[in-house]
């Protein structure tokens, strides 16, 4: 009985330490691609090459995200990322990004919105050595309103 309490003592801690490295690998990049983001006014390449399905804060229906339909531009871009939380669901695999999408921000051909206020969950799964954006429910918080745009076209 021991044995296997030593067992599941050392298997619960080896488990903490290699998700500890996913967790700030994925808050890091979240940062990262936010300063992409703010500088090129334009998202950084971080979906899966399969795409990714996602909910706007525009709100309306369910949109299918090619790879390759990213990144569309703004006019201007000034969101900042706050209080991210990440769960690890399989160590170096999968995991959910949680946090909150707060700033001002124009799409091209589209509204501006200036109390850009959102709740964000993204799912990621690592291909190739990187993080990729494979799901993403971007829904707005009270008092902030989300994006203008309503599709891909």
């Amino acid at each position: 009985m021991k044995q296997i309490i030593k067992i599941m003592f050392v298997f619960t801690v080896m488990c903490s330490i290699v998700s500890a490295g996913d967790v700030e690998d994925i808050k890091n990049q979240i940062l990262e691609n936010n300063e992409f983001f703010k500088k090129n006014k334009r998202g950084a390449d971080e979906y899966s090459k399969l795409g990714a399905l996602e909910f706007w804060s525009s709100g309306g229906l369910l949109q299918k995200v090619e790879s390759t339909e990213r990144p569309e531009e703004y006019d201007i871009a000034n969101i900042e990322p706050k209080h991210i939380e990440v769960i690890v669901l399989v160590p170096k695999k999968a995991a959910v990004a949680m946090y909150y999408s707060e700033g001002s921000l124009k799409p091209k051909n589209s509204a501006a919105v200036g109390h850009y206020l959102t709740r964000v969950t993204r799912a990621y799964v690592k291909e190739n050595g990187q993080w990729r954006v494979r799901a993403s429910h971007w829904s707005p918080v009270m008092g902030g309103s989300g994006t203008s745009q309503t599709s891909l076209d």
